[in-house]
């Protein structure tokens, strides 16, 4: 008797290192924050040598307060790239194991509904009631994903239309709309001395003044509040989804090159020429006053410069992993990047209990071993320790939290 061939099956995407690398880097930077760079620099007196270098890394560890960007402010619009640029790999997986287009996207609404609640939730820890806010990077994401999976499903061109439609679309709407000049300083949150007002035409991108600003004291007071909501203090609003949705069509344009072509020499330069052309467009469209670079708010600008810098951080991984054949070094970042939401929803939250810890069983001084000055930097040193320690036990036995 002959046995029957089995049925054939797709062929399985192999991983992109670089993605798995980026994400780590990413997720690291996070978790950084907990290294207090800011502290120690204020704590080290002005004639220490090392003074400088800790006031550089304390920089770079915040986030600039209008204009511009630092080290720090890259992380979001890198999350939101990576969501994209991850998209197609996950999406050639379940068309391998043969998954009807009505459950995968049944699974990307669900997975956006579930992004938008967890970021809320995150937003009302330690709050007397849920907060409303929409502005936590996880919502962000969750409010345009599935947007983007069906934009997974068309040709380049048209990710290219919408990703001009978005960028170009809401550069007008802010455009279009007249700067709240008349407001009060409870409805804006700018003090007298802020130095970040522009003049003229870039005044639509006013800090808590501008149409998104508006639109956010509207629709949160839709929501039940302890206080009726007049400002984000930050300037975040939740119509940023929006252009973050542009700078997850740019992840989603980098995933599909690193899918269509094979030659990797070709992959390196089109995601490296990408990114300078993006880069630039960004900078010259700031510094000709048509719309300034504001991450805050996600400028268009903004899109195309972070954007930028997303395509050049992973052509320098690309190059270094899959492109050198030598992946090993990224090692301790996959382990970080395998569990990115479990690491993003706990690093808040775990902190101070293992600081207590700490301090329970070894002594309140015992992060004291360099000196006060280095006090906040030692805790964070053994946070981040133990928070890799924790997750190399799952990336060990394959548990990965996944939404």
């Amino acid at each position: 008797m002959s046995t029957p061939a089995p049925p054939p099956t797709s062929p399985a995407t192999p991983r992109i290192a670089a993605i798995d690398a980026y994400r780590g880097f990413v997720m690291f930077l996070m978790l950084a924050e907990i290294l207090h760079f800011g502290a120690v620099a204020k704590n080290i007196p002005a004639t220490e040598p090392s003074k400088e270098v800790w006031s550089f890394l304390a920089h770079q560890q915040s986030h600039v307060e209008w204009e511009g960007c630092t080290l720090h402010d890259l992380i979001q619009p890198s999350f939101s790239f990576l969501v994209g640029a991850a998209l197609p790999f996950s999406m050639a997986s379940r068309a391998a194991r043969g998954q009807k287009f009505i459950w995968k996207a049944f699974h990307a609404l669900w997975r956006s509904v579930l992004l938008v609640w967890l970021g809320v939730f995150l937003r009302s820890v330690n709050q007397s009631q849920t907060n409303w806010i929409f502005t936590d990077t996880l919502s962000q994401i969750g409010l345009g994903y599935f947007f983007l999976f069906l934009l997974g499903h068309v040709s380049e061109k048209w990710r290219w239309a919408a990703f001009a439609v978005l960028v170009i679309g809401y550069w007008a709407y802010f455009a279009s709309y007249p700067p709240d000049t008349q407001l009060t300083f409870a409805q804006t949150g700018v003090k007298a001395d802020w130095t970040h007002d522009y003049t003229g035409f870039a005044a639509h991108w006013n800090k808590n003044t501008n149409v998104a600003a508006a639109f956010d004291r509207w629709f949160l007071n839709l929501f039940p509040r302890a206080q009726p909501f007049e400002c984000n203090s930050g300037g975040y609003a939740t119509l940023s989804f929006i252009p973050t949705l542009a700078t997850m069509i740019l992840g989603l344009l980098a995933g599909g090159q690193l899918m269509r072509f094979a030659n990797t020499r070709l992959k390196f330069w089109n995601l490296f020429g990408t990114g300078v052309t993006l880069l630039l467009a960004g900078y010259l469209i700031g510094m000709g006053g048509v719309c300034p670079v504001v991450k805050r708010i996600w400028t268009p600008s903004w899109v195309l410069f972070s954007g930028g810098w997303c395509f050049l951080i992973l052509s320098a991984f690309y190059a270094t992993t899959d492109w050198s054949e030598w992946a090993m070094w990224t090692f301790p970042l996959r382990v970080i990047g395998a569990n990115s939401i479990l690491i993003y929803c706990i690093h808040d939250l775990l902190a101070p209990f293992v600081i207590g810890s700490f301090r329970t069983h070894l002594g309140p001084n015992v992060f004291k071993v360099f000196g006060s000055a280095y006090e906040p930097f030692v805790a964070g040193v053994v946070v981040l320790t133990v928070y890799w320690l924790l997750l190399l036990w799952l990336y060990q036995r394959r548990v990965f939290v996944r939404i």
